[in-house]
């Protein structure tokens, strides 16, 4: 008989049924580590070879091999019927050009109706160099020679114009510095490599500021924000990016770690850490399990106030030397949550959008996890046989039925329907279906119900984390091109630049319009926490906590 045919709920004998889907589940477990045996066989093999000077076994990609494609998007969506807008009227006409009809060839009747409009777009791409004869003047008595100004932003040998470009191509097209240059060059531009790099990395305080207070704006106008990390290489070393950001803007920090307190970081505009021990830094203490007597002399001796980490680091060495590393991390950890939502320099995140990575967790007073995330889980299942494939298909059909049922709820919100979405999600997630794999994983699905859930009690916040996943693919498109840069002034222009030009995105301002307008001092281009604050009114981006005073 073959594998595809075997069908457990045909058998009429429960013991025998019973012990076919343990024969199955053991198939399928016995597959699986076969197939993680081989590869890391593989792996040594390679790594001997290596040892010995030759290559390993080559890396190929093959594109919709088997268990790879583990997107959700196709059963997310919902099938719409696209529908081409005009584009015609959202066209710049830049000149009108009258053609005429060849009059020879016209019958001797023939009537002028007018015209008959025919829209090209096209660019042209082509050097505006200036001499500028500046006036010069001198005063004998004062002994000074008077030169007329430039005009703003064309300090130097080049104007703003191709500067906006090389930021622009760079930063939001992922073009290297070598790229940019043979670029400028083939336009006729003479300009040298290290100048480009020096526009890209160098004098740029003033976008550093204006960074900066637009991530204030962010999140002081949303209660909730999304939240991911990706890995960013800093003159070789490794560091992680942290991606946070809303309907109003997204935005980068690199630091030096993933962990917990590098996010807390990052949502603190990457200020020094602060510790504050206080009953929720003891709460959380005792939720984690540090034990009592640690607790009690942390209450009875650890100094009142906010502390930076020397203090604390030191303090802790002379007082819990004997915490071991999970213990002192966890420690840590409270008082840094703790001086977070003490302190009163940057708005307090109320709820975070987030993976179910446990860095994420516990740092806001709400979290909730992305159901796209979720689902990924299942789809990275890789069943052997037909019958764990028929299960699989039929469970992840009515996870995204259900996913459809939230989204319709939160178009029409009500306490019965939340009390209806509750109900059925605990009948969706308490199903065993026998395939062992597959149930490990409804049964983890449904112990993270609150913060699946948390859209009932908040409908305005997505149901998925993809501005932060979205972010995060940026920058690896970024790191891949550029791989990383090679200093701290180079690092925070990333960081900076990325930001900035996510921001004015999702605030629909065209990136070279607002670098240019910036370079040359226009002001054309309000203050980009004026336009997050505006945007946040017309959004209404958090009804749900308009009537509610949240606490940790």
């Amino acid at each position: 008989m073959d594998f595809d045919e075997i069908t457990p709920n045909n058998i009429p004998d429960e013991s025998l049924r019973e012990l076919l889907k343990g024969l199955l589940n053991l198939l399928e477990e016995q597959v699986a580590e076969i197939a993680r045996l081989r590869e890391e066989n593989q792996q040594l093999r390679d790594e001997n070879q290596r040892l010995k000077g030759e290559k390993g076994q080559p890396k190929f990609h093959v594109s919709g091999a088997k268990g790879e494609d583990v997107s959700s998007e196709q059963e997310r969506r919902e099938r719409r019927r696209q529908r081409k807008g005009r584009k015609h009227d959202q066209i710049e006409i830049d000149q009108e050009i009258v053609l005429s009809v060849e009059p020879g060839s016209l019958p001797a009747d023939a009537v002028f109706k007018g015209y008959s409009p025919h829209i090209v777009q096209d660019i042209e791409v082509r050097t505006n160099n200036t001499r500028f004869l500046r006036e010069k003047w001198y005063s004998p008595s004062a002994g000074k020679t008077y030169l007329a100004a430039l005009p703003a932003g064309h300090a130097g040998e080049f104007g703003p114009g191709i500067r906006a470009q090389v930021l622009m191509l760079h930063f939001a097209g992922n073009m290297t510095h070598a790229r940019i240059h043979d670029w400028l060059s083939q336009v006729g531009v003479k300009i040298s490599t290290g100048q480009i790099a020096r526009w890209l990395s160098e004098d740029h305080e003033a976008f550093h500021a204006e960074a900066q207070l637009a991530y204030v704006s962010n999140l002081a106008e949303c209660p909730w924000q999304h939240i991911d990390e990706t890995s960013t290489r800093v003159a070789g070393e490794n560091r992680s990016c942290h991606i946070i950001g809303s309907p109003l803007g997204t935005h980068y920090h690199t630091l030096t770690s993933k962990s917990r307190q590098a996010a807390l970081q990052a949502l603190q505009n990457q200020a020094a850490g602060r510790y504050l021990l206080n009953e929720q830094a003891m709460g959380l203490m005792e939720g984690w399990k540090i034990p009592y007597k640690h607790r009690r002399l942390l209450e009875r001796d650890f100094p009142d106030g906010l502390h930076d980490q020397p203090f604390t680091e030191s303090w802790l060495d002379d007082h819990l030397p004997s915490l071991n590393k999970q213990q002192r991390r966890q420690v840590c950890d409270a008082l840094a949550i703790a001086a977070y939502h003490a302190q009163t320099d940057i708005p307090i995140v109320q709820l975070l959008i987030a993976d179910d990575a446990p860095a994420f967790r516990h740092i806001t007073a709400e979290l909730a996890l992305c159901w796209v995330h979720e689902g990924r889980h299942y789809k990275k299942l890789n069943p052997t046989l037909a019958y764990h494939r028929q299960l699989q298909h039929k469970f992840l059909a009515a996870f995204w039925r259900f996913y459809r049922r939230l989204k319709d709820y939160q178009q029409q919100p009500s306490p019965q329907a939340a009390a209806r979405l509750s109900r059925h999600f605990d009948r969706l997630f308490a199903l065993r279906t026998g395939y062992e794999a597959l149930d490990q994983l409804i049964a983890r699905t449904q112990a993270h119900k609150d913060a699946l859930l948390m859209v009932l009690h908040h409908p305005e916040i997505p149901l998925h984390n993809n501005p932060a996943e979205l972010g995060a693919r940026r920058r690896v498109c970024k790191r891949r091109i550029s791989y990383g840069p090679n200093s701290e002034k180079g690092l925070l222009a990333w960081d900076t630049f990325m930001s900035l030009a996510a921001t004015t995105q999702a605030l629909g301002i065209n990136f070279f319009d607002y670098l240019r307008d910036r370079l040359m001092h226009q002001g054309n281009i309000p203050p980009l926490d004026d336009l997050i604050r505006d945007r946040a009114r017309t959004l209404n981006l958090g009804p749900s906590w308009q009537s509610l005073s949240p606490s940790y």
